[in-house]
């Protein structure tokens, strides 16, 4: 029952913002999920019934799954059943590489993060040219480019300014409303860091993605290893807390 009306939520949430912006809205599948395709599979499928339910169609919506091997296998049999997916929790081109052997829809590489991590453990400060999260959202850019690949770059998890004009010119980038401000109150002229052209000319050597070089690249990466884990982690508990908070209303209204 509670995460019956958890899901629910979600879909009233998605359903609701889907009066008020164009384009699509992001339902993400539980991170307790995220080692299960087979349970991906299934909440991904209801989560859009549910919408087609309300007569909001597919197209409206990106269903959101961490990027675990597991949940990328997921992706490839989402995206052939044609529901768009956004590979999120992305640390190291591995991931990238295979979300776009599996078709995802877009990726969204965690720029922020992947600074703090650095930051914490290399114990220097960086400037957005040598910040570890922007280059890495260039490599994958560069990779998707050189390599002709289709699904869409969309860096997120941004700690400066400085790192978003580092990336202009990105596919697409998810930002917050106070540092939109900041980029609004700049009078500067924006240059045009990413073309795909000129990226690809720097793109590193095709990989040959299986699960075996999935999990190897990974594991000899520990910023990769550990801010996947983390992240994992804060959404199941973030969503363990919304269900606790639910059952505790029915207990109450019982």
């Amino acid at each position: 029952m509670t995460s019956q009306i958890v899901d629910r939520l979600a879909v009233n949430f998605g359903a609701e913002l889907t009066t008020i912006v164009p384009g699509r809205v992001s339902t993400e599948v539980d991170a307790d999920l995220s080692f299960d395709t087979e349970g991906t599979l299934a909440k991904a499928r209801a989560i859009i019934a549910d919408y087609a339910s309300r007569g909001i169609d597919k197209s409206r919506i990106l269903i959101k799954i961490a990027g675990t091997w597991e949940g990328i296998q997921a992706v490839k049999i989402l995206q052939k059943e044609g529901i768009d997916c956004n590979v999120t929790l992305i640390f190291h081109l591995a991931q990238a590489i295979a979300a776009a052997d599996a078709g995802a829809f877009l990726i969204s590489p965690f720029v922020g993060r992947i600074l703090d991590w650095h930051k914490k453990h290399d114990g220097k400060t960086f400037t957005p040219e040598t910040d570890p999260g922007v280059i890495s959202v260039r490599e994958i850019y560069a990779y998707y480019k050189a390599y002709g690949i289709k699904t869409i770059v969309m860096g997120a998890s941004f700690r400066s300014i400085g790192e978003i004009e580092a990336l202009a010119g990105c596919d697409r980038l998810t930002i917050s409303p106070d540092l939109l401000k900041e980029l609004a109150a700049d009078n500067g002229d924006l240059v045009r860091k990413l073309d795909p052209q000129t990226a690809a000319k720097k793109a590193p050597a095709k990989i040959e993605m299986d699960e075996k070089t999935f999990r190897l690249m990974i594991n000899m990466d520990p910023m990769a290893t550990e801010m996947l884990a983390e992240g994992i982690r804060k959404f199941a508990a973030d969503l363990q807390t919304l269900r606790e908070m639910i059952s505790s209303r029915l207990k109450e209204a019982a």
